[in-house]
Parts: C-alpha cells; sequence; structure tokens
C-alpha cells in the first residue's frame, strides 16, 4: 500500500499528517516513510532519522569531442531541452538544462559526444525508532528535483506500508512523487488559497488516475467553501484538524501530533482504516 501526502500549496500542514500517520501505524504494520519533497526535505525534522547509508545522484552530461565533431548541428536538433546548441564552429553544452536523455551522444552521427556524471543530489536512508526512512536532497544550485525523486521511489519496499511525503504545488516533483500511489491524501485549509490550489491538485490526481481524499488543517478560521467543494466532487473529507496552540506549538518544536498528542495516534489509525475501505472498493469495482 503506497499513500501519498500531497498539498496544491506549501504550509498546509502536509509534512504534519505524513509523519503523524506514520508514527501512529508503526506499532502495528511495517511503515517506510519516503520524503519526496527533496527541494526542501523536512520530515526528517519530526522524526529525527538515524541515517546510514548515503548515495549520490548523478545525471549524465555530454561532452563534446570538438576533433571528432563536424559542427552538424544534429545534437541540438534531437535535444528536447535546448541544453546543446552549435554555433558556427562550437558547441555549447548547458548542463542546468541538460535532462540526462542521452539522446545527443546516441544520435551523433560522428560519435563525438561521450557522456559524464554529473552531481545533482543524494539519497539518504537510516530508520526512525522502528520506521523505515528515506529521503532525496537536491544539491545547492540544482534545478531538477524530478531525477532525485525518481531515485528516492527506486527504493521503494513493497512490503511496508509506504508513506510519501510529496512536494506541494502541481508541478513535474509532484507528478514523479504521486505517480503509482493507490491514495492520495490531498492536506488543504479552509481558505480560499486553501480551495484555489486543492482543486487544482484534484485535477493533478485525477489525472493520474489515483483515489484521493481531503484532510483539511486549520479548521476554525476561513470558511465553509473548501467542504462545499468536497461535497460537490464526492471527495470525502476523511480527517479535521482544528486550528489549535497547542498543535502549532508541537509543530514549530519538531514535534507530530502522534507523539505530543498520543490521543491523536487512534485518530491517524482511523484515518488509514476508511483509506483501506476506499481503495479496497475501488479495486472491487474495478473487477466487476
Amino acid at each position: 500500500m503506497i499513500i501519498s501526502v500531497a498539498s496544491g500549496k506549501g504550509g498546509t500542514g502536509k509534512t504534519l499528517v505524513a509523519t503523524s500517520l506514520a508514527i501512529s501505524l508503526k506499532d502495528k504494520h511495517p511503515v517506510q516513510i519516503l520524503d519526496c519533497d527533496v527541494e526542501e526535505p523536512n520530515a526528517h525534522i519530526f522524526l529525527k532519522p538515524v541515517i546510514s547509508d548515503t548515495e549520490p545522484v548523478c545525471l549524465r552530461i555530454p561532452v563534446v569531442d570538438k576533433e571528432e565533431c563536424n559542427f552538424c548541428g544534429r545534437c541540438a536538433e534531437v535535444c528536447a531541452f535546448n541544453a546543446i546548441a552549435v554555433v558556427t564552429k562550437n558547441v555549447l553544452v548547458f548542463p542546468n538544462l541538460c535532462h540526462g536523455c542521452g539522446a545527443c551522444s546516441y544520435l551523433c552521427p560522428e560519435g563525438a559526444i561521450t557522456e559524464e556524471d554529473k552531481q545533482t543530489g543524494v539519497i539518504e536512508s537510516g530508520q526512525a525508532d522502528g520506521l523505515s526512512f528515506v529521503q532525496g536532497r537536491l544539491d545547492v544550485g540544482e534545478v531538477m528535483p524530478v531525477p532525485i525523486i525518481t531515485e528516492v521511489k527506486k527504493r521503494t519496499e513493497s512490503d511496508k506500508i509506504v508513506i510519501v511525503d510529496v512536494p506541494p504545488g502541481t508541478s513535474c516533483p509532484v507528478v514523479q512523487s504521486v505517480s503509482g500511489s493507490d491514495f492520495c491524501l490531498l492536506v488543504t485549509e479552509p481558505t480560499p488559497f486553501g480551495l484555489n490550489d486543492l482543486v487544482l491538485a484534484v485535477e493533478t490526481a485525477r489525472e493520474l488516475d489515483v483515489t484521493c481524499g481531503v484532510v483539511i488543517n486549520r479548521v476554525g478560521t476561513g470558511d465553509l467553501e473548501v467542504e462545499e467543494y468536497c461535497k460537490k466532487e464526492n471527495i470525502p473529507v476523511l480527517l479535521k484538524i482544528p486550528l489549535d496552540a497547542e498543535i502549532a506549538r508541537l509543530y514549530s518544536g519538531g514535534v507530530t501530533l502522534a507523539d505530543g498528542m498520543p490521543e491523536w495516534k487512534a485518530v491517524f489509525n482511523n484515518l488509514f482504516s476508511e483509506i483501506m475501505e476506499i481503495v479496497d472498493e475501488r479495486n472491487r469495482s474495478l473487477k466487476r
């Protein structure tokens, strides 16, 4: 079972929900948490893992042998990302635009292009009080998180309940993180901004054919438009977390709801049971 925890915007409490869910389940189930928010991973602040393994993530960047190159421009023609350009008798490579697809080297008619590794980030793995923990970290100055996310997800342990902490928004990193999930839990807040970005997140999940449900955080502020939207779209609101000074205090100190207020463990276990029922019902309907 893979549950991705996402949000259309940052600051909704997505990581608080993901880590609280993981901690609540670990006494009854083997659990793995994948922090795919590789530009700013922060699940480790709540879980405090012991990192036992660190691996670099590299992209294959083209290197042009100008002695072999005839400057035909074929490499530039096939590059979908404009990462290579031929100007008169010179070839310019732009590493920050390169996606490492290898088309330029494969299709070079003179065999003048080879590739070299360029590190763009790291994968860190370890344990956090019984949880299996993996996070990606994009190197400072790098601009492409998707290859890091791909490597994080390669470390998914299929015999465990996997909680994926997804980057905020609805762009490529989110698509890569949510793809392949059995369920997507969307964390939002009852404000106009929360509703606007929730709508985008729901559309993304539906495009990926991933069933979703909603957690509304900071209930007690804002308005009821998020709940009205969910009712209209037949999206279950599975959990409401109140606007509460104690919860805010715990969050600011890097303490999950499950650790700081143990009564929430039962709430998150019930949330998981509801998710399982929804997933099982969908699987049954697909078999009919």
